[in-house]
């Protein structure tokens, strides 16, 4: 407590100077959640992190957020951070500096930029005293500061050594159905730590694991074998221009894909302050989670991608499934080719299943929306949904179409992702503390 009184004196400063200085203010402030998920989703982009390490940053951020917010108000069970904030803290304070803090830890050589917003954020608040703004800037930081100090020992630093699937086992080369790096970049898995990794709400990475992967002989692979083929592949395909395209859009950053969807609709229902960083703890959250949840399944099972399999189509012992030596998937239209991680089960569609649960529950699933994509290849970059479930279908198809997922990889990791999310829902930031 006496650390948080000497960190209020200095944020008092610190608002000082900032009122000091003549700034132009609008009259209809932003939410700080919803400015700060904007902000959040321009760093990831522009730092060129990969959609399975953004789970985890969004997570880090809305949890410091929510965490900030809910230890001054009280409303729902705290992430992690039990300490009661001063009450007379800003929440609004609170939340901007929560979500500066951390995204300045994980991307410091933005710290240019995102001062400039912190600061621009912080002179937009007002109506508050100032002591009640450098309480609430004191008390984000000392919450971001535990948060990262608590998922510091989650198990995803120190990077593991480098995971080549088949090529690692002796003796066997060419292991028929077994993951081993793909084109274009032919690079080793990709986060194998997240398989074991410390869960946010879950009780172990394991707990929603699906069954392994359909048998190379039956019904349920063949035809997604065929359907893969045929319509993921680069050339000669049945795609339409627009099942080519939507393969594109979705090829993007999955957890920025659903807090960008998020954001629209909690900006359109005028959602609170503390119903925003609650929305977003738990979207946040269920996606990191379905994450670490699909990653165990994937390196349990480490089933080979579509590309490996079609050109080693006569190894499978399955008759129906003709080896093709040339074929190349769709998505190698774009400089990585086909994600460097195990196929099954689909990351999009797990991690898109427990968002889509989310927010269904939030808002309910007939809930239109638009999306827009940063993939620069798309021919048009915003679709639009009736429904989340309808978003999930169609990223399915994208993951087909796209020549990288089976079928049936995309329907378990749906069903994976709403497991988690449910999980969530009912065991993390529950009403009443």
């Amino acid at each position: 407590m006496r650390l948080l009184k000497k960190s209020c004196l200095l944020a008092l400063g610190f608002v000082m100077l900032l009122v000091a200085r003549p700034m132009s203010i609008s009259a209809a402030t932003p939410d700080p959640v919803l400015e700060w998920i904007g902000i959040m989703n321009d760093t990831v982009l522009a730092g060129g992190t990969n959609p399975l390490v953004t789970s985890r940053i969004v997570a880090l951020v809305s949890a410091s957020v929510f965490d900030a917010v809910n230890g001054i108000e009280g409303r729902h069970e705290q992430i992690h951070v039990m300490t009661n904030a001063p009450r007379h803290a800003s929440e609004r304070a609170a939340a901007v500096q929560a979500a500066y803090a951390m995204l300045l830890k994980l991307y410091p050589a933005q710290s240019d930029s995102l001062t400039m917003h912190r600061d621009a954020s912080i002179a937009a608040i007002i109506g508050e005293k100032p002591q009640s703004i450098a309480a609430g800037i004191a008390w984000g930081q000392e919450v971001a500061d535990s948060i990262w100090d608590w998922r510091s020992t989650d198990g995803f630093n120190p990077p593991p050594p480098p995971f080549v699937g088949v090529l690692g086992l002796v003796g066997m080369p060419s292991a028929i159905g077994v993951w081993r790096p793909t084109p274009l970049l032919n690079a080793p898995g990709a986060g194998p730590q997240f398989a074991s990794m410390t869960p946010w709400t879950m009780k172990r990475p394991s707990q929603f694991r699906p069954a392994p992967p359909p048998a190379l002989t039956s019904s349920t692979y063949t035809a997604d074998y065929n359907e893969t083929k045929t319509m993921g592949a680069f050339t000669g395909s049945h795609r339409t221009s627009d099942q080519s395209d939507l393969a594109l859009f979705w090829a993007g950053n999955t957890a920025l894909y659903w807090n960008r969807i998020a954001s629209q609709i909690a900006t359109e229902r005028n959602l609170s302050l503390s119903e925003n960083a609650h929305l977003f703890a738990q979207l946040n959250l269920a996606m990191a989670d379905a994450g670490i949840a699909c990653w165990d399944a994937k390196y349990r099972y480490v089933f080979w991608r579509p590309i490996t399999a079609i050109r080693g189509g006569d190894t499978d012992g399955n008759d129906a499934t003709a080896v093709d030596l040339t074929w190349t998937p769709w998505l190698d239209s774009l400089p990585a080719g086909t994600p460097a991680h195990p196929e099954y089960p689909s990351g999009h569609s797990t991690v898109s299943g427990a968002a889509a649960f989310i927010l269904a529950d939030a808002f309910g699933d007939n809930t239109p929306f638009t999306v827009t994509s940063e993939v620069p290849l798309v021919k048009v970059n915003t679709r639009s949904f009736s429904s989340f479930s309808a978003a999930t279908a169609e990223i399915a198809d994208a993951r087909v179409f796209g020549g990288i997922h089976y079928r049936n990889s995309c329907v378990q990791g749906n069903a994976v992702g709403r497991a988690v999310a449910d999980y969530v829902l009912s065991h993390a930031m529950r009403f009443g503390r």
